[in-house]
């Protein structure tokens, strides 16, 4: 059994990258803020399924393929800004357009949110390096797969209670009133954001 020494250290490291300001937390505010919880929660689902993907890959050794062929990260990388900027760009192109009403807007149905969740989130290939030097420095090399296992279900804890955390604030009526009230200017700030959020992964 993989003992609390190591699993605590891994669950509050990962817990703190978690909950950071970043992409996926901005995305779920502003899905929850205009959409509602259903559709956040449905996102967040997706953004802890890539999230336990590359951490599955890290303990796999993808993060030492990154270091051996810096292309195939520099690639991906690329990817992920471009995916980043689009979204960004997209978001402040219709920040003036009328919210839906009636539950969900612009068609994001369960599905399709929990797809853009699990895209988001895979086309940063950063994770794999944040996963790769944390299991390297704190996990032992013979750590039995139940440990790995409990590993992976740690990460996908944090990132789904952490994101739903964050849907369950935004979707709070008064916050959805507020964000309504100040759509245009908000999601021209949060279009900026993600757009500055790829460049910034782009030249990292």
């Amino acid at each position: 059994m993989i003992p609390a020494a190591v699993l605590l250290p891994v669950f509050l490291t990962h817990l703190a990258a978690a909950i950071s300001p970043g992409p996926a937390v901005l995305m779920t505010v502003r899905l929850a803020a205009s959409q509602g919880m259903r559709t956040a929660a449905a996102y967040a689902a997706g953004v802890m399924i890539g999230a336990v993907i590359w951490a599955a890959a890290a303990l796999l050794g993808l993060s030492v393929l990154f270091q051996v062929l810096p292309g195939l990260f520099v690639a991906m990388k690329l990817i992920g800004a471009a995916f980043l900027v689009y979204v960004g760009f997209m978001t402040f192109r219709h920040a003036s357009a009328p919210l839906a009403t009636g539950g969900t807007a612009a068609g994001m149905s369960v599905p399709r949110a929990i797809r853009f969740g699990l895209v988001l989130q895979l086309t940063n290939p950063k994770p794999a390096i944040f996963f790769g030097a944390v299991f390297v420095t704190l996990v032992p090399p013979e750590t039995p797969l139940s440990g790995l296992a409990l590993i992976l279900a740690i990460v996908g804890m944090n990132e789904l209670a952490s994101n739903l955390l964050v849907a369950r604030i935004f979707s709070l009526p008064r916050a959805r009133a507020i964000y309504i009230r100040l759509k245009t200017r908000v999601e021209r700030v949060f279009g900026t954001l993600l757009a500055g959020f790829g460049l910034k992964l782009a030249l990292s």
